[in-house]
């Protein structure tokens, strides 16, 4: 006999996920994401028994409840659910389905929408980290038709700002967990760095690429992948997150000169798939690792002037724009704030369907 529960499918910026609200959900992790894993048809690399869509970037699931802080509106659990195996890996951010929340919270009255435009604030729970999010919301109803067009998703939709308040460290305990902004692995120059998403930034010309080859083909080069991935096993423990051999973080970034307008080239990988694009706090990351004097991004980037910049961050499909106030020095800079646009959109609402057991 089949079981079900509440789940709206939500487009986040350039992922998608299934949405749940916590009470729907069993407390008991262990029994929680038996769920998930059933939901989502996992482990299968098909996912053709469930919802996923057999990648990383939709295989997602958000877990949403009323904020516990005072200070906050909503409180976010973000669950990658993997292809594969049977697990749920609740280590990491991600920014793209943080953008669904806002609209996933109104719809499912956890706040009441104002008339014109709604701010909701967002802890996750994965990290601690609170951002703010700016949702437009004519008569007090959540609008997901607008002009604002992001790339890796076709067609435009409303806009929704997102601020980041204190993304600094938000896995590793610190921006620079080694205290250092470059680190040699293997030979190679690295820098490991967190403002929102544990990474690995390495120059692509450091590990014989040039940063601009396509997605697919980066995804089929099984040498670079694999020497990304004795990289990735040394930082790990550097960076903080124990033996990462499981974990889907520190995601690994090869940036280069940028080519097509922006500031910098990137080539990421979620570790072990090439990303069509980039995720959200990766380029949130990446970005920072560019204003930071001696790093291998910095070495590649165009750095613009003043203390508020705006760097385009390019990767396979197009760019991504994050906006970075910045304090210190022009020698010991310190970004303030990251910021950024994405968009989202409702798919479907109902229930979710799934084998017990």
């Amino acid at each position: 006999m089949l079981s079900s529960i509440p789940c709206m499918m939500i487009r986040g910026g350039t992922s998608k996920g299934a949405y749940f609200l916590a009470k729907d959900l069993p407390a008991d992790v262990t029994e929680r994401d038996k769920i998930l894993l059933a939901v989502m048809g996992s482990p299968d690399a098909r996912q053709i028994d469930g919802l996923g869509g057999a990648h990383p970037l939709t295989s997602k699931a958000a877990i949403v409840s009323k904020s516990t802080l005072p200070d906050c509106d909503i409180d976010f659990l973000f669950c990658q659910v993997v292809i594969d195996k049977a697990l749920v890996d609740t280590t990491p951010n991600c920014g793209n389905i943080l953008a669904g929340v806002a609209p996933f919270a109104l719809e499912r009255g956890l706040m009441v929408a104002q008339d014109g435009q709604t701010r909701v604030k967002v802890r996750t729970l994965n990290t601690g980290t609170i951002a703010e999010l700016l949702i437009e919301t004519p008569n007090g109803i959540v609008n997901y038709e607008g002009t604002a067009r992001i790339d890796g998703v076709p067609g435009t939709a409303a806009p929704i700002a997102i601020d980041f308040l204190d993304a600094e460290g938000s896995v590793c305990g610190k921006l620079l967990p080694t205290g250092n902004v470059r680190d040699i692995i293997s030979g190679v120059a690295v820098t490991m760095i967190d403002n929102g998403m544990p990474c690995v930034v390495l120059r692509a010309d450091s590990v014989g690429r040039t940063g601009y080859e396509p997605r697919d083909e980066l995804d089929k080069d099984k040498e670079l992948k694999a020497r990304l991935e004795e990289i990735r096993l040394i930082a790990g423990p550097m960076m903080n997150l124990g033996d990462v051999k499981d974990a889907v973080v520190p995601k690994m970034i090869l940036v280069a000169a940028p080519k097509s307008g922006g500031h910098v080239s990137t080539r990421s990988f979620i570790p072990h798939e090439c990303h069509s694009s980039i995720g959200v706090f990766a380029a949130s990351t990446v970005a920072t690792a560019c204003v930071l004097p001696g790093s291998p991004a910095h070495e590649v980037a165009l750095i613009p002037d003043g203390a508020v910049k705006t760097l385009s961050v390019e990767h396979p499909t197009g760019e991504f724009s994050v906006r970075l106030e910045m304090g210190g020095t022009d020698a010991a800079p310190v970004v303030l704030r990251a910021g950024l646009l994405r968009t989202a959109r409702l798919l479907f609402d109902g229930r979710a369907f799934y084998k017990k057991g």
